[in-house]
């Protein structure tokens, strides 16, 4: 199963060795070689030039070649707070989207921020641009 309890571990893992004290989140991806690539947000003092977690990750699959199976994004406010499942906010879904339909996305259970469900990000964008295109044939 590309998107498991390993993979969200691994995310957890990358936020608390990138940010040990305060505020602490992270991505992770697995491709479809089984590989995982993790990644952290890239705060810049114009907020315009910031990316979200995932987005480095997605920029190491692509520069190796790789294609990204499964995604996931965790965060916490402070020590001795639960780490947050985040689901692909819009533009980190149309980054996946370069995947394809079938990536399999982590979202949080409905009430219950701390535990994660998969989803296809088809699922997440039933009615996302490129249907549309892709049923014109184009």
């Amino acid at each position: 199963m590309p998107l498991d309890q390993s993979l969200v571990d691994a995310a957890i893992q990358q936020a608390l060795a990138r940010f040990p004290s305060g505020y602490a989140g992270a991505a992770a991806v697995r491709t479809e070689s089984g590989q995982v690539l993790t990644s952290v947000c890239f705060d810049a003092p114009n907020t315009g030039a910031s990316l979200c977690h995932e987005t480095g990750a997605y920029c190491e699959a692509n520069r190796i070649g790789a294609t990204v199976v499964a995604s996931v994004c965790v965060s916490r406010s402070e020590p001795g707070r639960p780490f947050l499942i985040l689901s692909p906010c819009g533009i980190c879904q149309e980054r996946l989207a370069f995947w394809g339909p079938k990536v399999q996305v982590a979202v949080a259970v409905p009430g219950k921020p701390g535990q994660w469900q998969s989803k296809l990000l088809s699922e997440l964008q039933p009615h996302y641009w490129g249907n549309a295109v892709a049923d014109a044939g184009e």
